[in-house]
């Protein structure tokens, strides 16, 4: 038995999609199984209510034997340290009922500091390593999926904003990578002990290089805008994010841009998808949409 959390969420129902075609048994937790995808609803068993209550994870990882765990975020949250706790603490408790977890954290580990959410959820990894539990720390850096939160000022303004510097190369990944990696996991029972796994993407790219791309693909240009940290936290707390959770997005820059992917690559952090396929596959038709 696999159980997957956020099932209807960007990474979470990818990784449902590529569990559905095996033999396992799968469990979901969903707040509202009515989102669930109509395809996927008679294949999976579905435990009602939030990962954030612990009889709700009891429930569904009794009996179990592996876990995919994701924090999912929550701009309206008034801490985001606070945020994490809540979400991890009911699976700490429930730990003895599975065998293993493989859960989404970031690229960096042991360098972030001051790094909000990226902070946050390296705490949620030591937590759930002093378990004892086998468990696989999923490590990618920014997600290409981010930019579609941009899409309309793509399609409209023709531009993506952000407060890292333009000519910066970054590495990043795409979910359908993470979602692949975390399914190969959850149906392997052969790995045991703690480790974790970076998922980098074939290249890195600054903000420019990626304009580029996108003008290139889009048929019309794009523009990468830098803008400043005070400009970003006001756009944001004018769309109703918390001020903690923007701050600690903007602590979140700052922290990549001082370093915090500066790890070496190597042949195991590898996923397949470049960003220009990711631009054909899923940005055009957002923006076309």
């Amino acid at each position: 038995m696999i159980v997957v959390t956020t099932p209807t969420g960007s990474i979470g129902h990818q990784v449902l999609i590529a569990l559905a075609d095996s033999d396992e048994e799968i469990r979901v937790i969903a707040r509202d199984p009515g989102r669930l995808d109509p395809r996927l609803r008679p294949r999976v068993e579905v435990v009602q209510g939030s990962t954030t209550d612990r009889e709700v994870v009891a429930a569904a990882l009794k009996g179990a034997d592996s876990v995919f765990w994701l924090v999912p975020p929550d701009p309206s949250a008034s801490s985001v340290p606070g945020h994490v706790l809540e979400f991890v603490t009911p699976l700490c408790a429930a730990l003895d009922e599975v065998d293993r977890v493989v859960a989404v954290s970031s690229l960096g580990r042991g360098h972030g500091r001051k790094a909000g959410q990226i902070s946050a959820i390296f705490a949620m990894d030591a937590l759930i390593e002093s378990s004892g539990v086998h468990y696989r720390s999923l490590c990618p850096p920014g997600f290409m999926d981010n930019l579609l939160h941009q899409v309309d000022s793509i399609r409209d303004t023709g531009a993506f904003f952000g407060t890292i510097t333009g000519d910066l190369p970054l590495p990043s990944c795409a979910t359908r990578d993470i979602a692949a990696t975390a399914s190969r996991l959850l149906l392997d029972r052969s790995w045991t002990g703690q480790d974790s796994i970076e998922i980098r993407g074939p290249e890195d790219l600054s903000h420019h290089d990626m304009a580029r791309i996108m003008s290139e693909v889009l048929g019309r240009p794009i523009h990468y805008r830098q803008i400043s940290a005070a400009d970003q936290k006001a756009a944001l707390t004018g769309h109703g994010v918390s001020a903690a959770w923007a701050q600690g997005l903007i602590d979140m820059s700052t922290a990549v841009e001082n370093g915090l992917y500066d790890t070496p690559r190597t042949p195991e952090s590898y996923s397949p998808t470049g960003f220009r396929q990711w631009c054909a596959d899923v940005l055009a038709p957002a923006v076309v949409g």
